[in-house]
């Protein structure tokens, strides 16, 4: 009795825990992040036959629900299909060629290549029985582009812009207790900026589950007023209910601090919306003693929404917000918590060096840091919607963001996409302004501009009434757009009179959205037209634009301008202005592409900064040079700086405010120095060295990493036997990694062709000329025999399947380009009958352990060009008359192992970005050059 008793017990408490269980997970909204473990393959753009005969089935995914075909098939066979994790650019990827696209930086992918602008993506996810009566949901923060997703074959929809975060309720398509398969078709051969744009499922994707009843997509919207000392909080909420409850429902609203502390909290019952409605609720709360988000505080505060049913937590949903006051004014410029500030901002773009634009998150932070070191304060979104992560970043570090749509219009095309901008960003407290369009020189300048502009404008303020509007506008600030634009976007003195602008609408706040365009290039200071190389000292781009110190004086002499963004913050793919092939970088960044700073970053710290600057210009190696004259400058918000040539004084200087000094100076090895003076009193010095021979390796960790962090970027450089860094150093370097892998190497060379990855090459070669004979017997042959030529014909033409043979032989070819040894060579074979038998050119190969359906195919039995490949087979057979039977014996994978990761150093600097291994302890990094000492780097 008592073992029964104990046994009651037992199962009582395992069946409350059970229910405890099942509790919690349906009052838990579960976001569950999924980059990990997809299947890629290129396709074709209009070739069907390399498209996986995709879209070629008698009812296509248009005719009929659930009729995906090709790749968009559930149980399509992608097992050789490259392995691989989000984010994945393929893209950066490929080689270049001058025959690509010179604003998307020449790569061999998009428009002109057919053969690499379809990228398939597949994966397969369970999804537990328990999970049923849940809301399931795919939610993608953006793919390039034109992206059509596909669930267990069932089409879901159609997303064209690359830039768009989306989602795709598949609840009713869910194989529950079993497994599911998630296709993506994204299509690159249309180019949306001009610029480079990546290609591929470039962002994160995540499976959502909720309750029916649940905070809809992007559902909150929180603003607050600031007033004695303490801030009334709005909280709005949109509720979605794809169920069928009726009833009422509880919403509560918390809010916590950084810290986790509860601050305020509040909530009432409500009635529920209807089946497939919403409806908008709205909490007041107060929070005394505010926190405010600022540029040196970034103090963020979340809200927690929760939805309760019966008492039960039925969705839980998180927004982290920022209590902050920003203000316009026509004459004073811009208030942040009513404090003037004059904005120091830089466009960007969203690609970095050696990775394009599948950017790791701790990359976005790590670029942020670098523009605040340089004392920028501002980000424009250079000219799309931003990866979420890059507001995260910047709502966490400080910085203010000018959040911008892609295009102009008022059809549903144009602003369904500013909304679902607006309403994804609009709880950032980064986010300091709305762009609804950059130079549209089709409409800047007359009545459609206008009217556009007023109705986007109008449009956007109901979405979000706490920010202003602006647009970028470079053909004349005269008319159009110009008249009616909330917030005046300049871009470029050249392009119109400000003073006249601003005189003639005085009560319209304007501001800088492009200035202070040049062009630049590491460590170079001498111009060479003929290699692609513009001298780094800063200069007018064109006579009639203006350079980068006269921009900020320009702007920073006018209080009535908000200030200034730069063009750009960092040198970025493609638009390689002034030059074209082989330039495959712009010039315009402050930093190249890797986030190495040009010499025009020491400007602008110099007056943006808070700290005292002193940079020398430009390295002391000019070996050849001798008793010529080199211009000498000096970057620094010191009040003098005097300037010695080994020891000698080459004369103490004066500084002007947001100006430089400069010398020139005849060249002689050895040490140029330079002293900063304030109130009289040396407060830094700063020196270029003629360095010695390149002798060692150095790899060092960039300050800009997140502590902790998987993905940690690292600088290589080459010093003499001094320990000096050599400026000049060209030497090509090999990188070899244990407990982590490489995703990207780059160095800032514009001209640079090198491969920005090393990945094995994954070729698929298709079986042709497929051909059978009938076999007498059940019994598959253990050796070829000599079969006559006259019976063979095309396999499974004509079959009839009630009246098969006892087996059959099959025949076909593959081709191979070459035969190397270090080639892996597998045959994924598809099933086309019961039992099997696989001979490739003459010899029998046994199926691989992993993979009953797998044969891997070694060098020593096959070669160069055509290759024989035999399958004997006893037939599968129909058990419908209706059934679909497969005729595909399968396909080859050649794969390639990759060459050792390099990189040459340009200017004396290479860039290697590294993940660390889930399970390692450290990363050791090593790093060769013939004739040099070998570099290494342990990262815990």
């Amino acid at each position: 009795m008592k073992t029964v008793f104990f046994k009651r017990i037992f199962l009582f408490y395992t069946f409350l825990i059970s229910c405890l269980a099942s509790a919690q997970n349906e009052s838990e909204r579960e976001l569950i992040l999924i980059d990990k473990d997809w299947r890629f393959s290129f396709g074709h753009v209009y070739d069907t036959k390399k498209d996986f005969n995709h879209a070629e089935g008698y009812f296509s995914y248009l005719t009929k629900t659930g009729f995906g075909d090709g790749p968009a098939a559930k149980d399509f066979d992608d097992r050789a299909w490259r392995k691989l994790d989000l984010p994945h650019d393929w893209a950066v990827e490929q080689s270049f060629s001058e025959s690509g696209s010179f604003s998307h930086g020449f790569k061999t992918a998009g428009k002109g290549f057919p053969e690499k602008s379809i990228g398939w993506y597949r994966k397969k996810i369970n999804i537990p029985e328990s999970d049923k009566g849940k809301i399931i949901s795919l939610k993608f923060d953006g793919v390039f582009r034109n992206s059509k997703v596909f669930f267990n074959g069932y089409y879901l929809g159609t997303e064209e812009s690359g830039y768009n975060g989306f989602e795709y309720d598949i609840s009713a398509y869910v194989n529950y207790g079993g497994e599911n398969t998630i296709v993506v078709r994204a299509d690159a051969s249309m180019e949306e900026g001009w610029f480079y744009e990546g290609a591929g499922i470039y962002r994160h994707v995540y499976l959502q589950k909720t309750n029916p009843v649940y905070v809809a997509l992007n559902g909150t919207y929180i603003t607050s007023e600031i007033k004695n000392n303490e801030a009334k909080v709005t909280a709005q909420v949109t509720i979605e209910n794809k169920g069928n409850y009726k009833g009422l429902i509880e919403i509560v609203q918390t809010i916590f601090d950084a810290s986790g502390k509860e601050i305020s909290i509040t909530q009432e019952k409500v009635k529920a919306p209807d089946f497939y409605k919403t409806a908008v609720f709205t909490s007041n709360l107060n929070v005394k003693n505010p926190l405010l988000w600022d540029l040196d505080s970034p103090n963020l505060y979340r809200l927690v929404t929760q939805i309760k049913q019966s008492e039960k937590v039925i969705d839980r949903y998180e927004t982290a917000f920022g209590i902050r006051t920003i203000k316009f004014d026509p004459e004073n410029g811009f208030f942040l918590n009513g404090k003037s500030l004059k904005l120091k901002g830089t466009n960007n773009h969203q690609d970095h060096a050696g990775i394009g634009t599948a950017l790791p998150d701790e990359i976005q932070y790590y670029r942020i840091k670098k523009l605040k070191e340089m004392g920028s304060n501002a980000y424009r979104c250079s000219h799309h919607p931003p990866t979420p992560e890059l507001l995260k970043a910047c709502d966490e570090l400080g910085m203010l963001v000018i959040d911008e749509t892609r295009l102009m219009g008022i059809n549903d095309y144009h602003l369904n996409d500013l909304k679902r901008m607006m309403e994804r960003d609009r709880n950032h407290p980064s986010i300091f302004c709305w762009s609804v369009g950059n130079e549209e020189w089709n409409i800047e300048g007359n009545i459609t501009g206008e009217r556009i502009t007023n109705i986007m404008q109008d449009f956007a303020k109901t979405i979000d009434s706490t920010r202003s509007v602006t647009v970028g506008i470079s053909s004349g600030f005269k008319s159009g757009i110009s008249s009616v634009v909330e917030i005046m976007g300049y871009n470029y003195l050249g392009n119109g009179d400000i003073d006249a602008h601003r005189n003639q609408f005085k009560n319209q706040p304007g501001m800088g959205t492009e200035e202070g365009s040049t062009f630049a290039t590491r460590g170079i200071y001498f111009t060479d037209d003929a290699r692609h190389y513009q001298s780094a000292y800063d200069k007018k781009p064109r006579p009639t634009f203006y350079s980068i110190e006269e921009g900020w004086k320009f702007y920073a002499e006018r209080p009535y301008l908000v200030g200034i963004f730069i063009w750009t913050g960092f040198d970025y793919r493609g638009e390689p202005t002034p030059y074209g092939w082989p330039s495959v970088t712009s010039y315009f960044g402050m930093m190249d592409v890797c986030g190495f700073p040009k010499d025009n970053v020491f400007y602008l710290k110099s007056w943006w900064g808070k700290e005292p600057v002193l940079h020398l210009l430009p390295h002391w190696n000019w070996s050849g040079k001798e008793g010529q004259e080199i211009d000498v400058w000096a970057y620094s918000n010191c009040d003098e700086v005097e300037l010695f040539l080994n020891k000698k004084s080459l004369g103490k200087k004066k500084m002007e405010l947001n100006s430089h000094l400069e010398w020139k100076v005849k060249y002689q090895a050895g040490t140029l120095e330079a002293v900063g003076y304030k109130n009289g009193k040396k407060v830094l010095t700063e020196t270029q060295k003629t360095t010695g021979n390149p002798e060692n390796i150095k790899l060092s960790l960039d300050k800009e990493n997140l502590p902790k962090s998987k993905v940690s970027v690292i600088t290589a450089e080459v010093t003499d036997k001094k320990g000096l860094r050599v400026p000049t150093a060209d030497n090509e370097i090999t990188f070899d990694i244990k407990g982590g892998k490489i995703l990207g190497v780059g160095n800032g060379d514009p001209t640079s062709l090198e491969k920005d990855q090393f990945i094995d090459q994954t070729t698929l070669v298709s079986i042709t000329n497929f051909q059978e004979q009938n076999g007498t017997t059940t019994v598959l042959p253990e050796q070829l025999s000599s079969y006559s030529e006259k019976d063979w014909k095309e396999a499974f033409k004509d079959r009839d399947y009630k009246k098969q043979a006892p087996s059959y032989i099959y025949r076909g070819q593959f081709e191979l380009k070459n035969n190397l040894p270090s080639n892996i060579v597998s045959f994924f074979y598809k099933k086309i009958g019961i039992e099997t038998v696989v001979f490739v050119n003459g010899n029998k190969i046994n199926p691989s352990n992993e993979d009953s359906q797998k044969y891997i195919l070694n060098s020593g039995i096959l070669k160069e060009g055509k290759n024989t490949i035999y399958i004997a087979a006893t037939p599968l057979q129909k058990i419908k008359d209706w059934d679909v039977m497969n005729t595909d014996p399968g396909i080859i994978q050649i794969v390639t192992p990759a060459e050792a990761w390099k990189r040459k150093l340009f200017n004396g600097y290479a860039q290697i970005i590294i993940q660390k291994d889930e399970n390692a302890k450290e990363v050791l990094l090593s790093a060769f050059s013939k004739g040099l000492k070998t570099g290494s780097l342990i990262i815990p």
